[in-house]
């Protein structure tokens, strides 16, 4: 769970420091006080996008930081990627300057953006305000029945297979309208594999032999050059080193005269054995160079050989050794595809493999519809939505799809007496706001992460179906953490934990800031939701009393 959240300079959050409580807790406040703003910085943490934009105006950066309990399962993703710090626990931290540069953090190293979102499945689920709207598309019907389901995985697998099965078959279709463009490539491929065969280049070959050629070719001029250095050191008359010998023995027999010139002396001394060492070097050098004719030429050749392929294939020599693998899986590829006969057979297991993998995922959709569609329908009853019944179709497709052999569609009964139709069809505002909240709290349940996090899902009810909705909240939060952004005073009124969020103007500056509420606190926060600016005595008894209720 979400033990706690920092967050400094992001967009009028200037600093804040929270600390959360296990149970169901809301955010509340006047519209505009940066309610939503605080489930945004949650988003950003756990591995959203984000661009300059969020950075307060006239902030070096935004930084945003949280603590949660790890699950098992995140500890040992931690552990797998070299990420665990104290045990059970995962620490996210997140940095956007205001240039739109991001740098993230996990246990305090550092994390791409896909490593914290990874890191950040396994603790929170966010609803955000407008999901329910977007369950009108049928691909987000499909997304959240897998997703209840646990169906992700299998899904992948369906796609995949179908990706395969569509390239093979295009590939045939290809090789059977067009076989001669393809002997003709073949043919070209073949030539090339023959060359780079014969040529053999090795990995890094390239470079040697360039650099053994250029030694070879200097030969003469670096022996003379060595050579010339070995006499000027240490062979001829007046050579440094017998130079630097006499000037250390003078200096140190003046310094018995006059002790200030045996520093002088000190500083000689290391020179002339530097010297004397560099001279032995080259020495060793020369008696292991050689001119060597034959090899020279043979080195040439190579070179000239690399080079020449290069050109003629169009790519830099350094580059044969990996045009080689390329033109060998090439020549394959363009063998199998002029054998239609074994190519048609690979398209058909490669169809078999998607019609097998994709059967198991609608005999998996099925059953989880059912029971999707039979609790979806129960909690509506709870939600002024009497007789009302949800169902999931699953329309069977002719060819299949790379989601699966079915189209899923929600279908709803607003009331008793009439057939599901379409969602987006038959729902009004107040009926999707309903339909898409029972939804969302039942597909919750299945979720494994350990806190749940709503923002304004409740839009668009209010009276008796507000408390329902906050009875509903409060009985989820017996299971998971949740935290709910909320205008309604009857979801507020049933949370354990109870925030105020507002903002004040000072400056030419707006900044937002957060107060956890104590009883007096809920009770004229409550009542300001229920009457509004005007807070009178009859406000804050109806407050008093949903509280005590």
């Amino acid at each position: 769970m979400l033990r706690f959240l920092a967050v400094r300079d992001f967009v009028i959050v200037e600093s804040l420091e929270l600390d959360f409580a296990p149970g169901f807790s809301v955010l509340t406040g006047e519209t505009g006080a940066g309610k939503s703003i605080l489930v945004d910085a949650l988003a950003l943490v756990l591995g959203e996008r984000g661009d300059a934009g969020v950075v307060r105006q006239g902030a070096r950066q935004a930084e945003i930081s949280a603590q949660f309990d790890a699950p098992p399962a995140l500890a040992d993703w931690l552990l797998a990627h070299d990420m665990a710090a104290e045990e059970g626990v995962c620490i996210l931290r997140r940095v956007i300057d205001a240039a739109g540069r991001s740098r993230a953090y996990v246990n305090g190293r550092s994390a791409t953006l896909g490593q914290l979102r990874e890191a950040g499945e396994f603790l929170v689920d966010i609803h955000g305000q407008h999901a329910h709207q977007s369950l009108a598309r049928a691909d987000a019907q499909r997304e959240l029945l897998d997703a209840h389901a646990g169906l992700g995985v299998a899904a992948a697998a369906v796609r995949d297979a179908h990706a395969r099965w569509r390239r093979l078959r295009d590939a045939l279709a290809a090789a059977e309208g067009d076989a001669r463009r393809i002997a003709e490539e073949r043919e070209q491929v073949a030539w090339r594999l023959e060359e780079l065969e014969r040529l053999d280049p090795r990995e890094g070959e390239w470079e040697e032999v360039q650099r053994e050629h250029t030694r070879l070719a200097n030969a003469a001029a670096l022996l003379e050059g060595v050579e010339a250095a070995v006499q000027a050191l240490s062979e001829s008359d007046g050579a440094v080193l017998s130079v630097l010998g006499t000037v250390a023995a003078r200096l140190e027999a003046l310094a018995d005269f006059d002790p200030a010139l045996r520093p002088v002396g000190d500083l000689v001394e290391p020179a002339r054995i530097q010297v004397q060492e560099a001279a032995r070097e080259l020495g060793q050098y020369l008696r292991r160079a050689d001119l060597d004719p034959e090899r020279l030429a043979a080195v040439a050749a190579r070179v000239e050989a690399l080079h020449g392929a290069g050109r003629r294939l169009r790519v830099p020599p350094g580059d044969l050794p990996n045009l080689r693998v390329q033109v060998r899986e090439r020549l394959d590829e363009l063998r199998l595809a002029a054998d239609t006969v074994a190519m048609g057979q690979a398209v058909e297991a490669a169809r078999a493999e998607y019609l097998e993998l994709a059967g198991r995922l609608s005999a998996a959709r099925a059953k989880a519809a059912a029971r999707l569609g039979r609790a979806v329908t129960a909690a509506m009853q709870d939600l002024a939505l009497s007789g009302g019944r949800f169902e999931i179709r699953l329309e069977r497709l002719e060819e299949g799809a790379a989601y699966g052999l079915e189209r899923v569609e929600f279908l709803v009964a607003g009331h008793a007496g009439v057939d599901p139709r379409p969602l987006a069809k038959v729902a009004s505002g107040g009926e999707l706001s309903r339909i898409g909240l029972a939804i969302q709290v039942i597909t919750s349940t299945s979720a494994p992460v350990p806190t749940l996090v709503f923002d304004e899902v409740d839009s668009g009810i209010g009276g008796a179906v507000a408390d329902l909705v906050g009875r509903q909240l409060r009985t989820l939060g017996g299971a998971r953490q949740v935290l709910c952004v909320t205008h309604l005073p009857q979801v507020a009124a049933r949370a354990e934990g109870h925030w105020r969020v507002s903002k004040q103007s000072s400056g030419g500056s707006t900044v937002s800031s957060v107060v956890a509420l104590d009883r007096p606190g809920r009770i004229e926060e409550i009542a300001r939701m229920l009457g509004g600016a005007g807070i009178t005595a009859t406000t804050r008894k109806a407050a008093r009393e949903m509280l005590d209720a």
